[in-house]
């Protein structure tokens, strides 16, 4: 796979923004071009299905497709409204924190969840926001000031985000071999789902106790799509002797990676990659750390197991039991399973994701 530090063509930092240090190791993910998936290349169709049985993570270059710019756009401006946000008193932000009503969507304050095995606790605060809501498919949640004046913005954000997601889980669905639609008629976007739109706001750690903001997992859903512009996140590429490494923000770019779903759609053939959120690498670890994430999950009643019609896709395995679990419950129970505040007896392992299912079959 080529090193996204080879690409002369693109700019290696964000104005404004710290540099971005290059004696860190990085992650050598490939960079796919939205143009070109759009145009049905087929070099970069199959470069995508690379990506996703690999590692689960790559680049989309969003610049060089009018579909593209335009979510970069909404991208920026959703970036400010993340910032106002995230200004407002912990006291007000508290009020939107429905947990307690078994959901995950709205407020989540820092150091709300368990982050590892020994107990730490997370750096982040989260803002979720209902595709089901904005889209008007179900009844609206309680919100800020600040979001309701940018719902428009939101929905235009969702619905972009969305497109990509379907092409990608077309392009994905065309390379099994799958019947016609398999995967996309198990997300359409007027249907019941956990999508969600997340502002995330991680502070500076402290100088003498730098240590991981939000700790490591693969994500609940099939299809995400992540702006950031510093450094933190980290993936831990496939095999036994993996060192996490950096994923370096690109301008211009979405960092892309499949979740859960996808992995037990496939029985393991594409990757859930493990990655955690660490403070940022260099100078920019004396910045605040935002980014805005658009998460594609299964229609709510979608059963999550093997898909037929694919010769592609392993068989069940002799002593291979597949988890009787529709995409709500699954991404409720990983959602909520590590919130300090909500489960008593927090059981770490309970509430983790595909790795083992990842595992088994890659490495």
């Amino acid at each position: 796979m080529q090193r996204e530090a080879e690409q002369k063509d693109v700019p290696n930092n964000f104005p404004g923004i710290p540099p971005f240090p290059d004696d860190v190791s990085t992650a050598p993910l490939l960079r796919l071009s939205s143009g070109k998936l759009l145009e049905g290349d087929p070099t970069e169709h199959k470069r995508l299905f690379q990506a996703s049985t690999d590692i689960g993570f790559f680049y989309l270059d969003l610049s060089d497709s009018d579909q593209g710019s335009s979510l970069l756009g909404d991208a920026d401006d959703l970036f400010q409204v993340g910032e106002r946000l995230f200004e407002l008193s912990l006291e007000e932000k508290k009020q939107y924190d429905f947990s307690g009503q078994n959901s995950y969507f709205g407020y989540k304050g820092q150091g709300a969840a368990v982050v590892d095995k020994q107990g730490n606790l997370d750096r982040n605060e989260f803002y979720n926001v209902s595709k089901d809501d904005i889209m008007g498919i179900s009844d609206p949640l309680p919100a800020p000031d600040t979001l309701h004046k940018s719902r428009a913005r939101l929905g235009s954000f969702m619905q972009g985000s969305h497109a990509i997601v379907t092409l990608i889980l077309d392009i994905l669905n065309d390379q099994l071999a799958l019947p016609k639609d398999t995967l996309s008629n198990l997300h359409r976007q007027q249907a019941v789902s956990g999508d969600q739109v997340r502002f995330v706001k991680a502070p500076p750690q402290p100088v003498d106790d730098r240590r991981t903001a939000l700790g490591q997992h693969t994500d609940f859903g099939s299809v995400t799509v992540l702006f950031n512009r510093l450094g933190g996140l980290q993936v831990l590429p496939p095999g036994a002797d993996a060192k996490w490494v950096y994923v370096r923000p690109l301008p211009g770019h979405a960092i892309v990676n499949l979740g859960d779903a996808m992995v037990k759609f496939t029985n393991g053939l594409f990757r859930s990659n493990i990655h955690r959120v660490v403070a940022p690498p260099g100078l920019q670890a004396e910045s605040t750390r935002y980014s805005l994430v658009y998460f594609a999950r299964p229609e709510d009643s979608v059963m999550l197991r093997r898909l037929e019609g694919s010769d592609l896709i392993p068989a069940i395995e002799d002593g291979q039991t597949e988890e009787e679990i529709n995409s709500k419950d699954w991404i409720i129970r990983r959602a909520l399973g590590r919130r300090v505040d909500r489960v008593n007896d927090l059981d770490f392992e309970k509430s983790a994701g595909t790795e083992q299912l990842s595992r088994r079959i890659k490495v």
